[in-house]
């Protein structure tokens, strides 16, 4: 059990962390990328209070601990299309380079390779904003499963009900008229 000191520390840590890096200033650096949440090297880099073109050396010096699944290049379609969407301020900004973009375990990693104190605070707060998030999508996703089950079963309950609301709601039938002259 952590003694009065250890503990006093440990808050002291976490309000350090939060002064840092707010979570929401994280929230609005992940994307969804090839069906991935990932941040991008730009945004990470400035988290971290370095220059893109560092963190992009110390990934490419340790490449073998970013796998596919932990980092992946951005085609140049891909960047276009973060620049029309505003998330890159324009394709000079990248520096003639097309942006890498760390999933979750591709963040963890790079605290490995970054070994800063800041670096392991941001890394600490990612870590949560990417916790957060899967939180946030797994509510939405049973959220959604339910609203659908609700929508089945009260599709079958109510089919009359809806099948004579429509009845009211179409125009009268006409009487056929017809045309021409009565012989009686």
């Amino acid at each position: 059990m952590p003694n009065h000191c250890q503990v006093k520390k440990m808050k002291k840590d976490e309000s350090t962390i939060q002064e840092i890096v707010p979570q929401e200033r994280i929230e609005n650096k992940i994307f969804l990328i090839k069906g991935l949440n990932v941040i991008l090297d730009r945004h990470i880099a400035e988290l971290y209070g370095v220059k893109p073109i560092a963190l992009r050396q110390q990934v490419k010096r340790n490449k073998d601990r970013f796998p596919e699944d932990f980092m992946l290049k951005l085609t140049k379609e891909e960047a276009e299309i973060l620049v029309s969407q505003n998330v890159i301020p324009s394709k000079r900004s990248l520096g003639g380079y097309l942006p890498y973009a760390f999933t979750e375990q591709g963040v963890a990693m790079l605290s490995s390779v970054l070994n800063s104190k800041r670096a392991i605070y941001v890394n600490i707060q990612i870590m949560r904003t990417f916790a957060k998030l899967r939180r946030i999508l797994s509510t939405h996703e049973d959220l959604k499963r339910k609203i659908e089950e609700m929508e089945k079963k009260y599709d079958r309950q109510f089919k009359v009900v809806f099948e004579l609301i429509n009845k009211l709601l179409a125009p009268p039938k006409q009487p056929e008229k017809k045309i021409g002259f009565r012989v009686d």
